[in-house]
């Protein structure tokens, strides 16, 4: 798997500023992230892949069979496929702290990368993540320092999934931040607030999950 396994927007970062791989949701696309990551860190590197499966011409990441029912067979598959496109963009940049931003679909395959390659990032914001499976423990998450963003009346990723998400990466020792808003699965303006400063926090030259960064 090289690191053109997938149409991307990428960014190079400058020297000791973070890789952030930013993950569009359903019908979005490589540049749906881009402004919110050049305001909260704009020496920033971005790797932005494009979904590569399409449902009635959105943009997804992985097929489902109907809102809320994933083809756990095709997840698998794609997802081995993107921790390895993850893995070549971050071999080729050795010492850089990695982050991960997904939002709705993209936080889905995001978190099912993290499942099962826990090692690939040091920061990452979950927004309207929706896992309807309970994934397997792994103490590889330990020090992972995570954001989980959702709305209290999400129709699409009811509330009590995403408590237990949150309580599931807790359980593993993960760093756990969880914020949510009383709207629906829109982005809304706290949101937005919140995952910036969360990613900013790089710019402090706080620790990685590897040793102190910069």
């Amino acid at each position: 798997m090289s690191r053109a396994s997938y149409h991307h927007l990428l960014k190079a970062p400058a020297e000791g500023a973070p890789l952030v791989f930013a993950f569009h949701g359903t019908g979005g696309d490589e540049h749906q992230f881009a402004g919110l990551i050049g305001r909260s860190l704009p020496e920033a590197g971005i790797v932005a892949p494009r979904g590569d499966v399409s449902e009635r011409g959105a943009n997804r990441f992985f097929r489902r069979t109907a809102e809320g029912v994933y083809d756990m067979a095709d997840l698998e598959r794609r997802t081995v496929a993107m921790a390895a496109f993850i893995r070549a963009h971050k071999d080729e940049n050795p010492g850089v702290p990695i982050f991960g931003l997904g939002y709705s679909n993209g936080a889905n395959i995001l978190a099912s990368v993290l499942f099962s390659t826990a090692d690939l990032f040091d920061r990452v914001v979950l927004m309207h993540p929706l896992i309807p499976f309970k994934p397997k423990p792994n103490a590889a998450l330990q020090g992972l320092d995570l954001l989980i963003t959702a709305g209290r009346r999400d129709p699409i990723c009811p509330l009590p999934l995403t408590q237990s998400l949150d309580e599931y990466f807790r359980a593993q020792e993960a760093s756990v931040e969880l914020m949510l808003h009383d709207g629906g699965h829109e982005i809304a303006p706290p949101e937005v607030s919140r995952t910036q400063s969360f990613l900013a926090k790089a710019a402090s030259g706080d620790v990685t999950r590897g040793g102190v960064s910069g």
